[in-house]
């Protein structure tokens, strides 16, 4: 049988009103429809002598009077809907708004310290790159051979090493060095050879002052470091 078209919203409709009339009919909605009937009927019962008397007050009013009272009541129901309905919508709407804003914030703040975690992991792995091993290792005796391949060693006046622990389970080495009567060529090989050892060290601090006596010679004091891994 072919499906009419024209019937098939009065059968909707009818089918429609029929589960609402079996739901109506179950014991639930019927106790929930009489408690609010009685409850309407309680009340009302209670605001009819008030209504009676408010509209036996307001028919005795002037024409005047019952057009200032309409327009009193129009007044009061734009601010009742101002602060009961516009005003918290308006609040939720805000609210929603600064929680957006500070997850925004947050999300912002996580993606600055991974890009922080992520330079982190690179200066470390290139820093232990540059360790080395502190068994066995004197910075002191390799200062002191660099020295005399660059021709200064009769300069020291002064060398004094030292190590400290570092975090992480590191160890930093450091050789504090006076040469004293240094010319330009001689500074140039004294860095050039630190510089070009074969163990990662850096030259952590460089002074150099001009001689008054000879206004070509200096002294320099200077300070090695190298960094030294545990185990």
């Amino acid at each position: 049988m072919a499906l009419n078209f024209r019937e098939l919203p009065e059968k909707l409709r009818n089918a429609a009103g029929g589960r609402m009339h079996a739901l109506a009919g179950t014991p639930i909605v019927r106790k929930s429809v009489d408690r609010v009937r009685s409850e309407s009927e309680r009340l009302a019962r209670y605001i009819e002598p008030a209504l009676q008397t408010a509209h036996g007050w307001y028919a005795k009013r002037e024409q005047r009077e019952k057009l200032l009272l309409r327009l009193l009541g129009v007044v009061l129901g734009v601010i009742v809907l101002y602060n009961f309905i516009y005003i918290p919508f308006m609040g939720l709407g805000v609210g929603l708004g600064d929680r957006v804003a500070a997850r925004q914030q947050q999300l912002t703040e996580v993606r600055t310290m991974m890009r922080s975690y992520e330079r982190y992991q690179v200066e470390l792995a290139a820093t232990e790159k540059r360790t080395v091993r502190s068994k066995d290792f004197s910075l002191f005796s390799i200062i002191e051979q660099s020295l005399t391949k660059s021709a200064v060693r009769d300069k020291i006046t002064s060398i004094a090493p030292s190590d400290r622990p570092a975090p992480g389970n590191y160890q930093q080495f450091t050789v504090d060095l006076k040469l004293a009567g240094l010319n330009l060529g001689q500074i140039v090989d004294v860095l050039y050879g630190v510089q070009t050892l074969a163990m990662p060290v850096t030259v952590s601090n460089l002074h150099i002052r001009q001689r008054a006596q000879d206004p070509h010679s200096y002294d320099v004091d200077m300070t090695c470091m190298s960094l030294g891994r545990n185990g």
